[in-house]
């Protein structure tokens, strides 16, 4: 939408805007719980802050991009503000502030959680619940028995002589990063269940809590795709003879960005 495009319908829904130049750099990105209400304030008379007037002077169009809730909506506006490094944005412009769960590519791989995980690391996030990611992190070293940052294993795991069974620890510990948690899940489910036929509540809770984490942690990662690494979303929608195509690129399976085509079409929308 243009900048001064006052007749432009927003959505009453939260998501992620970027104010943006003619040439596509990113000067602003923001999240909004209701974007039609957000963006619409950046036009009012009385601005909540000294550098909008000089971020609308100096912007040629808004991009905007919906997501599911309000959460996914931080997540995206910090994923996007790192990779565009934006003017005018005063927070959240480096790393230090996008703590991330990474499993190093070493031979026998570690698992950490840290702000500047190794350039190639796998890694995930970045998590606005710190706690709940550490908590997975131990979960995880316990579990599957990998190496924390210093390379020591979980406190009386016993590794086996076969070499290809860390890479497969390796590989289950990724998969539950990546969204796929219903084995671990269910171990700990059985464990709770155990827990309380026994009347051990205080252990009974602790699993809980344990499956809270994990699900809690996978929720943080919903806009980052496991089946669609380096695939575009191609959407198109037509009003009369006017269409508009957008692409949502995506990198990694992190979403990066979008960009529209508008149409005139005649006759048969296809």
């Amino acid at each position: 939408m243009p900048v001064d495009g006052d007749d432009v319908e927003l959505p009453a829904k939260p998501g992620v805007y970027m104010f943006k130049q003619i040439d596509g750099t990113v000067m602003y990105v923001g999240k909004a719980t209701v974007l039609k209400d957000r963006i619409r304030s950046y036009f009012s008379r009385n601005p909540d802050r000294q550098m909008i007037p000089d971020l609308v002077k100096n912007s040629d169009e808004i991009d905007y991009i919906i997501t599911r809730n309000p959460s996914e909506a931080l997540m995206l506006e910090r994923q996007l503000i790192r990779k565009h490094k934006p003017r005018y944005n005063s927070l959240l412009k480096d790393d230090k502030s996008y703590p991330f769960i990474a499993i190093t590519s070493e031979d026998m791989p570690r698992i950490m959680y840290s702000r500047h995980p190794p350039t190639d690391a796998s890694r995930w996030g970045p998590f606005p619940d710190a706690g709940a990611a550490k908590r997975v992190i131990q979960l995880l070293r316990r579990h599957f028995g990998i190496r924390d940052e210093k390379n020591n294993l979980p406190f009386g795991y016993v590794e086996s002589d076969d070499s290809r069974s860390y890479r497969q620890r390796i590989n289950a510990a990724k998969s539950v990063l990546d969204g796929n948690a219903t084995i671990l899940i269910q171990s700990l489910q059985s464990e709770m269940d155990e827990h309380s036929s026994h009347l051990r509540y205080e252990a009974a809770g602790m699993s809980r809590d344990l499956i809270a984490a994990v699900q809690q942690t996978i929720s943080q990662q919903i806009i980052h795709s496991r089946f669609y690494q380096d695939c575009d979303a191609v959407g198109f929608h037509s009003i009369g003879d006017r269409g508009m195509i957008v692409i949502l690129h995506t990198k990694e399976g992190t979403i990066q960005g979008q960009v529209e085509y508008p149409l005139i079409h005649r006759g048969d929308i296809g």
